[in-house]
Formats: structure tokens, C-alpha cells, sequence
């Protein structure tokens, strides 16, 4: 569906609300040509899957539809890849992806080539050579959890669900609210999210500061969620400005309380630091270490 430009030379001359900050952080995503192309190359399969009989047609057609599976595959495990590289603690994804693209590949490329030529060596070719090249083209998936050391496990776990549940929050938010076909409230909910991210961050990095951080985590964004999807479900069926209006203020609110909280948590961090380097130079004072100026 078509969406009206609604900046600043637009024709009713409303200036664009589009947050500066929306693309902040943001960084080049891995799903790119490379995983497209994946989804177009077993295409010429189709072709070759009528006119030949009923055994080829059935054996290209598995073909194809195998080897879009793994195409599938790839792309949900490069994205995967790059939500548990872009967090300090972060478990490993529960299923490989990648790796079960690999191996869809070679399956799909033995079945094309057991079409073309009916023997038994040159499909086991391709189903070595295929699942060897897409491993080392797309890597493997991270196999281990991520954590930070000299930080007890489950805690590191607890972090790890707790971001994991508010990131899904912030998902459904972004998928709700795409459906009122407005760039500027897209934007909006692209720059709190980026707030609300950093106070993930800031848990990761400290998971101590989870017990504070938890009813924002989890209340408050739940809260967030739902109070997108009833407006995006008002805003698509009536343009209703005062909901609107409402709603940005609602952001506004949360974008503002979650920073304060991302900024108490920095605050209280560097407490315990000053207060650890305090006992640290007493403890060296103690022993008879003295610092020498100059």
C-alpha cells in the first residue's frame, strides 16, 4: 500500500516528525544479496520439472522445494546470528540453522543432480561439495552461550530470558504498529526502542541490576506492547488524532522513565567502582604501598 510522505515539504506543510535518532546504532545487517540469491538460483529447477514424466517432475520439485527450505533456513540463522552478536549475555539459538542450511543444500543439490543424470556418484558429490561451500560462506551458528566472566551462570541465564521476553515485546510493537502505514509513529517506536535497548544493554553488562530493571523488562513493556496493538487496531480502521496525540505522550512517558532508570543503574555502577577502588588503595596503604607522584 502506498504511504503519503508526511515531512516538511509535503504539501500540508507538517514538519517531519521522523526521529533523528531512529537509526542510531543501527549497523549493516548480514541478510543481504548473498541469502536472496539463495532463493532465486534453484528457480531454473521448475522448468526442468515438466514435460520429463512424472519421476523427474517429482524429483526436481523436491529438489527445489529443499533447497528454498535451506535458502529459508540461512536467512533465520543469519538473523539469529546477529541478535546474539549484538548482546553482551545471550544464550546460543536453540536450533542451528545455519548448519541445518547446509545440510539442506546438500540434500537439495544430490536430489537435482540423482534428476539429471540417475546414477549414485555425482549427486554424493554435490551433496558434499554444496553443504562444504555454503558452511564456509555462511558459517556456522554460535554453538555456546554468551556470557560475562566472573558472572555466576544463572544469573547470566535469568538476564538472558528476561531480555529475550522484552525483546519480543519491542517485535510485536514494531509489527503492530507497521500496520498504521505512518512513517513518523514507525519512528517514534524505533527511537524508544532504542532507549528501552539500552537499559538491556546496561542489565547485560551488570547482571545485578536485573531485580531493579525487571518490572520494566517486563511490566512495562508488556504494557507498551498491548497499548500499541489497541491504538494501531483504532489508527487502521479511523484516523483518530487525539488517540495519536495520546499515544506519542505514552512514549514519550516511557522513553523518558526508561532512561532515567538506564541512567540510575549507570550511576549506581560507577558507586560500587568508586567504593571498590576506595578499599583497594586503603588495603595498599595497609600494606605499605604508596603511589609517588611525578
Amino acid at each position: 500500500m502506498a504511504q503519503r510522505y508526511g515531512g516538511k515539504f509535503s504539501p500540508d506543510g507538517s514538519p517531519d516528525k521522523t526521529p533523528k535518532g531512529s537509526f542510531e546504532g543501527a549497523r549493516r545487517s548480514k541478510v543481504g544479496g548473498r541469502v536472496n540469491l539463495l532463493f532465486l538460483l534453484p528457480l531454473p529447477l521448475i522448468w526442468h520439472a515438466f514435460g520429463n514424466g512424472p519421476t523427474q517432475m517429482v524429483l526436481n520439485l523436491a529438489a527445489l522445494g529443499t533447497l528454498l527450505l535451506a535458502a529459508w533456513m540461512t536467512r533465520e540463522g543469519l538473523l539469529a546470528e546477529e541478535a546474539y552478536e549484538a548482546r553482551t549475555v545471550a544464550r546460543r539459538p536453540a536450533f542451528p540453522r545455519k548448519m541445518a542450511g547446509s545440510v539442506l543444500t546438500g540434500i537439495g543439490l544430490a536430489i537435482a543432480g540423482w534428476a539429471a543424470t540417475g546414477g549414485i556418484a555425482a549427486p554424493a558429490i554435490y551433496a558434499v561439495v554444496g553443504t562444504v561451500l555454503h558452511g564456509l560462506a555462511f558459517g556456522l551458528d554460535p554453538l555456546s552461550n554468551k556470557g560475562l566472566e566472573g558472572v555466576d551462570l544463572h544469573q547470566t541465564d535469568r538476564v538472558a530470558r528476561a531480555v529475550d521476553e522484552a525483546e519480543n515485546h519491542l517485535t510485536a510493537m514494531s509489527d503492530a504498529i507497521k500496520r498504521c502505514g505512518d512513517r513518523g509513529l514507525e519512528g517514534r517506536v524505533a527511537q524508544f526502542q532504542t532507549t528501552a535497548r539500552r537499559l538491556f544493554r546496561t542489565v547485560e553488562n551488570d547482571p545485578r541490576d536485573l531485580t531493579a530493571a525487571r518490572k520494566y523488562l517486563s511490566v512495562y513493556l508488556l504494557g507498551a506492547k498491548d497499548a500499541t496493538v489497541k491504538f494501531a487496531d483504532i489508527f487502521e480502521r479511523r484516523r483518530d488524532g487525539q488517540a495519536k496525540t495520546d499515544y506519542e505522550a505514552l512514549l514519550d512517558d516511557l522513553e523518558q522513565n526508561f532512561a532515567a532508570r538506564t541512567e540510575k543503574l549507570l550511576l549506581d555502577d560507577k558507586s560500587d567502582l568508586t567504593i571498590e577502588i576506595e578499599v583497594l588503595r586503603e588495603r595498599l596503604q595497609r600494606e605499605g604501598v604508596r603511589h609517588d607522584a611525578g
